[in-house]
């Protein structure tokens, strides 16, 4: 039986004028899954990314908490984050309206992006949004299929919509799970799943344990 780590990137750098970076946060977060990694004993036997910056840095911070050598990672876009600041635009242009203005509570950006992401993923949302839900999912799908040939343990590093979407198709739930899911995984987040030849099972969701001690409640983070 082998074991696949999906782990979501490190804060990034919500608001700033490039989200695709991680905050100093984003770094330490990093680095310490990384040491709790090593306190465990955990070795990789393959390593996936995303090609986004935010991805690379996440495997850099976990490699330097780990101080032992991984195998190359595996970088493919099949791994991306599907492009959230697009898919909202074109929805909030079908509705008609605005994005909330600055210094708005983000609990308002999180309600326009599940919106959003239902009417995406019910084909009602098409008209400018940057790839269909079908080609998201066909993507994801493709690059877990892929990790479903390894044996060991894998470490995967990428982002929540794309976790949220592997997991969805292990537990072959609707596509609203993946909404919910989405919504609530927290940065370095880990979920754990066990896997053959008959396929892949979740063990764990969005784990943290890297950041459970009251010192570091601070950086228990979802952007």
């Amino acid at each position: 039986m082998s074991e696949v780590f999906f782990v979501r990137h490190g804060q990034a750098s919500f608001g700033s004028d490039n989200y695709d970076k991680l905050s100093d946060l984003g770094h330490q977060q990093a680095e310490w899954l990384g040491q709790y990694f090593a306190h465990r004993d955990l070795q990789f036997d393959a390593v996936y990314t995303g090609d986004m910056v935010r991805h690379q840095e996440t495997l850099a911070g976990i490699q330097k908490g780990l101080q032992i050598a991984t195998p190359d990672a595996q970088i493919t876009p099949q791994l991306n984050e599907f492009d959230f600041h697009t898919l909202i635009k074109a929805y909030l242009v079908s509705k008609g309206e605005s994005l909330p203005g600055q210094g708005s509570p983000r609990k308002e950006f999180y309600r326009i992006l599940k919106s959003a992401l239902h009417e995406w993923s019910a084909g009602t949302l098409t008209e400018g949004t940057p790839e269909t839900w079908q080609g998201f999912e066909q993507r994801v799908g493709s690059c877990l299929g892929d990790i479903g040939k390894q044996s060991g343990r894998v470490l995967v590093v990428s982002s929540g919509g794309a976790i949220s979407m592997a997991l969805r198709q292990i537990l072959q739930s609707p596509a609203s799970i993946m909404v919910d899911l989405n919504l609530q995984t927290k940065n370095t987040g880990v979920s754990h799943c066990f896997f053959n030849s008959q396929g892949f099972s979740l063990s764990s969701f969005n784990h943290v344990p890297h950041l459970d001690s009251p010192d570091r409640h601070h950086a228990v983070t979802y952007s």
